[in-house]
């Protein structure tokens, strides 16, 4: 179980990664708060050595994402649209 943990704390490190180099390109808050959710989460998931800490971050960057703080999404698109 905790190769796991740390093969899909890893996974979240890097999808924090890709986000931060989003948002050094395009400056998106949402894209930070993202990446800051992942890197918490898999920080916390390594630190304590559980499964719980993934999934919550998990469920908190969707509901980021519900909220419309995606840099892809469609509150971006209709952004860029207008410019």
């Amino acid at each position: 179980m905790e190769i796991l943990i740390y093969i899909f704390s890893a996974v979240f490190v890097m999808l924090a990664a890709a986000l931060v180099f989003t948002w050094w390109r395009e400056r998106h808050i949402g894209a930070l708060l993202l990446a800051m959710t992942y890197l918490i989460a898999a920080g916390l998931s390594v630190f304590l050595d559980e499964w719980y800490p993934l999934a919550i971050g998990f469920l908190s960057a969707w509901s980021l994402r519900l909220m419309g703080l995606d840099p892809g999404g469609p509150a971006a698109a209709a952004k860029k649209r207008e410019q």
